[in-house]
C-alpha cells in the first residue's frame, strides 16, 4: 500500500513538472508575441483625448515618491489635473506634493486632506474622497509607486473614446534597487506576474483590472455603485474590473507599460507583501490560483528529485527547468528592457522556491498586513480588521 502511495506521488510530481515546462514555454511565447505586436508610442501619432483627472491616493514616502509624482507633472496631455490624497496633513507624502506644487505652478496639482472612511480599504476611501473634487469625466487612477513617461495620460485614455470600452488597464514592470530583497520583489513582478498576465489574456477575455494604473469614465464608476462598491475589498482593482465587465463593457489591456519602483524593503516586508497578494489572489480566483502552484517548475522538479531518491530523470528535469527559466530571462528582458538584469540569473531558483513557499503558506490562514493594519480576508474577498473577527 505504501509503495502504491509513493508511486502516485511520483506520478503527480512528474506530471506537474511536465505541466510547468509546458506552461513556461506557452507564457514565454506570449511574451515574445507581445514584443512583436506591441505598437510604438508616439506623441504625434496618439489621438488627442479630452481633459483628465488623475487620482493619486498616497500614504507615506518610500523615498521615490517625489520622482514618481514628478513624472505625472511633466505630461504632454493637453489638459489634466492631478489630485493627491492623504488622510492626515502630517503625512510625509503631503510635503512632497507641496514641493511639487511650488516646482510646477503651471500644473493643476492639488493636495486633498480627508480622513473620511467608507470602508476597511483605506486606499478606496482615499479615492472616493478624491473623486468628490475631480473636475473631469475621464479618470486615471495610479498608485504612488508608478513612474511614467510624458505620453502616459494620452496613451491610456485614448481607448475610452470607444463607448463600448468601460475600463483600460496596464501591465507594469518593476524597477529594483541594488538590495537583494528589492531585486527579488522585482523578479516576482517581471518574471512571474508579467508573463502569467499575458498568458491569461491569451486564454480568456479580460474580466478584471491590474492595479498599478487604470483609466475609466466617471459615469462608469457611478454605474458600478461608486468606489463604495469595493470599499471593503482588498483586491479593489480586480473587483472594479469585474464590476465594469458585468455592466457589459469591455476591459482593454493597453499596450502602454508603466514602471513600478520597488522600495528597499526588508526580507520580512517582502514576504508579508507577497503573502498579502497570495491570499488575495487565492480568494478572488481560487481555480487559477490552485493552477498557479504548478508553475513553480524548479521546486516541483526538486521535490520529484528528492522523493525519487535522486533519479537521473528527475535530476535532468531540475537542470532543464533552471535552463528554461534562465533562457526565459532573455525573452522577458527583450520585452521589459534593462529592468531585467541578466546578472541576477543566479537568483531565479531562489525566487521560484520563495514563491512556492509563500503560495503554500497562503493556505495556512486568512490574515494579512497592509501598512499598519492587520486584516482578515473573508471568503468573498472582503476584509475586516482582525480585532473584529476575534471579538
Amino acid at each position: 500500500m505504501l509503495e502504491e502511495g509513493g508511486a502516485v506521488i511520483l506520478f503527480v510530481l512528474l506530471a506537474s513538472t511536465i505541466f510547468s515546462a509546458l506552461y513556461w514555454i506557452f507564457a514565454l511565447t506570449c511574451v515574445a508575441r507581445y514584443v512583436r505586436h506591441r505598437p510604438r508610442r508616439s506623441a504625434r501619432s496618439a489621438p488627442v483625448s479630452g481633459p483628465v483627472s488623475v487620482l493619486k491616493p498616497l500614504c507615506g514616502d518610500d523615498g521615490h515618491l517625489y520622482e514618481n509624482l514628478r513624472t505625472f507633472c511633466r505630461q504632454d496631455h493637453a489638459r489634466f489635473e492631478i489630485l493627491c490624497g492623504v488622510r492626515d496633513g502630517a503625512d510625509p507624502a503631503a510635503a512632497v506634493v507641496e514641493r511639487l506644487m511650488r516646482e510646477f505652478p503651471q500644473v493643476e496639482l492639488r493636495l486633498i486632506v480627508d480622513d473620511r472612511s467608507i470602508g476597511t480599504n483605506r486606499k478606496v476611501s482615499n479615492l472616493a474622497n478624491l473623486l468628490r473634487h475631480a473636475k473631469h469625466e475621464t479618470l486615471v487612477i495610479a498608485d504612488a509607486d508608478v513612474n511614467v513617461d510624458r505620453h502616459c495620460i494620452t496613451a491610456i485614455t485614448a481607448a475610452l473614446e470607444n463607448p463600448t470600452v468601460g475600463l483600460v488597464t496596464c501591465l507594469y514592470r518593476a524597477v529594483a534597487s541594488s538590495r537583494v530583497s528589492s531585486r527579488l520583489a522585482a523578479m516576482f513582478v517581471n518574471e512571474w506576474f508579467f508573463p502569467s498576465a499575458l498568458a491569461g489574456a491569451h486564454l480568456e477575455e479580460l474580466r478584471h483590472a491590474f492595479g498599478a494604473m487604470i483609466a475609466c469614465r466617471r459615469d462608469t464608476v457611478e454605474a458600478i455603485g461608486g468606489f463604495a462598491a469595493v470599499a471593503d475589498h482588498l483586491a479593489d482593482d480586480y473587483m472594479i474590473g469585474r464590476l465594469v465587465h458585468r455592466l457589459g463593457l469591455r476591459i482593454v489591456l493597453s499596450p502602454y507599460l508603466v514602471d513600478t519602483v520597488i522600495a528597499d524593503a526588508s526580507p520580512r516586508a517582502l514576504a508579508l507583501h507577497e503573502l498579502r497578494w497570495a491570499r488575495t489572489f487565492r480568494t478572488v480566483r481560487p481555480v487559477s490560483y490552485a493552477g498557479s502552484l504548478l508553475t513553480f517548475g524548479i521546486p516541483v522538479s526538486l521535490a520529484w528529485f528528492v522523493v525519487s531518491g535522486g533519479s537521473a530523470l528527475a535530476g535532468g528535469a531540475v537542470v532543464a527547468h533552471v535552463l528554461l527559466r534562465g533562457l526565459g530571462r532573455l525573452v522577458i528582458a527583450r520585452a521589459l528592457g534593462p529592468q531585467v538584469r541578466m546578472r541576477d540569473v543566479w537568483l531565479v531558483p531562489l525566487r521560484d522556491v520563495l514563491s512556492c513557499v509563500i503560495a503554500l503558506t497562503s493556505f495556512c490562514g486568512r490574515t494579512v498586513r497592509w501598512d499598519d493594519q492587520k486584516l482578515y480576508v473573508r471568503s468573498d474577498g472582503r476584509v475586516a480588521p482582525r480585532w473584529e473577527i476575534s471579538t
